[in-house]
């Protein structure tokens, strides 16, 4: 019984270890860099279409990294939703989570190592949320000036729904699922797709993971906490509406899809079994 406990205990760690790995190598690292780029390099070093290919090529590598050993859980949304459903257990999400987050808040502290002689250059050493050296907007999501925390909620909520309906989509092995192989590259150009088309208002966190540790760190290093009271307290939103975004997603896709799904295999498969025996 202690060997079995000792394990269970071991194979969680690696869990939480292998999910801040591919979290904070690929996926965060990539996407805030090229923010940070494209931010402080007033447009010259790239554009928003670089920034979500950057994205793109973080979640793709990302799965690609760790999807064998822990299923890529690179959102905590989806996570979250994997538990609703009662696909993993409560241990398993709480390590899911952790490692999401230490993640995300080891890569933004990365890129601000990085580029913090050029952050510092750009704001002269004054870090604001917002204003025309707003600096914060390079590792966590804030919504446009003219748009309502009502619309700004509805958009995430709105993509997040997009995302998990993609991802469902991707990998339905009952419906049509494309190859495992495929898949990683599939779910980033789904991000990119996101991205490029539901981006203007908010910025598509669509992942709580993605917002709320970097922001956690600007906090921390010099941007205070007007990071959470900033934009009518917008903080809350990339956490709640993608979560409920998620759930709203399945149920779509169950009730569109999935329920209309197994029948059709399974009357199909007894057609099979009914030829064989007749055979």
């Amino acid at each position: 019984f202690c060997r079995k406990n000792s394990k269970e205990a071991q194979s969680t760690a690696a869990t939480i270890l292998l999910t801040l790995l591919f979290l904070f190598l690929f996926t965060q690292v990539f996407g805030l860099s090229s923010v940070a780029q494209v931010v402080l390099g007033k447009g010259n070093s790239g554009q928003y279409l670089s920034i979500n290919i950057a994205f793109g090529i973080g979640v793709t590598l990302g799965i690609y990294a760790a999807r064998g050993v822990s299923g890529a859980h690179l959102n905590a949304a989806v996570s979250i939703t994997q538990w609703v459903l009662g696909n993993i257990s409560w241990s398993t999400l709480a390590a899911y989570i952790i490692g999401q987050f230490l993640g995300s808040f080891m890569a933004a502290a990365t890129i601000f190592a990085m580029y913090y002689d050029a952050i510092y250059h750009y704001t002269n050493g004054n870090l604001t949320v917002t204003g025309p050296t707003a600096t914060a907007m390079i590792f966590s999501t804030y919504p446009a000036a003219n748009v309502s925390l009502q619309g700004a909620f509805f958009t995430e909520f709105m993509a997040t729904v997009m995302l998990i309906l993609g991802v469902l989509v991707i990998h339905d092995e009952k419906n049509s699922a494309t190859t495992k192989g495929a898949q990683p590259m599939l779910t980033g150009m789904l991000v990119l797709g996101i991205g490029l088309g539901m981006g203007l208002n908010t910025g598509y966190a669509i992942n709580p993971s993605r917002d709320l540790p970097p922001r956690i760190f600007t906090a921390m290093a010099g941007w205070g906490m007007a990071v959470f009271s900033a934009e009518n307290s917008w903080w809350w939103v990339p956490v709640a509406a993608p979560i409920l975004g998620c759930l709203f997603g399945v149920f779509i896709y169950k009730l569109c899809i999935d329920f209309h799904n197994h029948p059709g295999h399974e009357t199909e498969h007894e057609k099979e079994q009914a030829g064989t025996e007749t055979s």
